[in-house]
């Protein structure tokens, strides 16, 4: 009972810790985009424009290695908690 406890409140918090960071994440990626923008914007670039193009930054975001690389989050710490309960219960 206590090893189905620890892998639902576990994978509850990885959940929470997942959202969070691709949520900061994204924020991150959005800001970056529109400074770009700001930084140097095409001649005759309306406020349509650059949402079109932070939208598009957006898309190409989504789409990838960053963004899969924070489902790492819900690999990496099942593997140390089980290394963990390895080495302490192999001696």
């Amino acid at each position: 009972m206590g090893l189905i406890r620890l892998v639902v409140l576990g994978f509850i918090g990885l959940s929470v810790v997942y959202f969070a960071i691709s949520i900061f994440s994204r924020s991150i990626r959005r800001e970056k985009l529109e400074k770009e923008w700001d930084a140097n914007p095409p001649e005759g670039g309306d406020m349509a424009t650059r949402a079109t193009y932070i939208k598009e930054g957006m898309a190409a975001y989504e789409s990838g290695f960053r963004k899969k690389l924070i489902v790492l989050v819900y690999i990496v710490p099942p593997l140390f908690v089980a290394a963990i309960l390895y080495l302490t219960n192999a001696q």
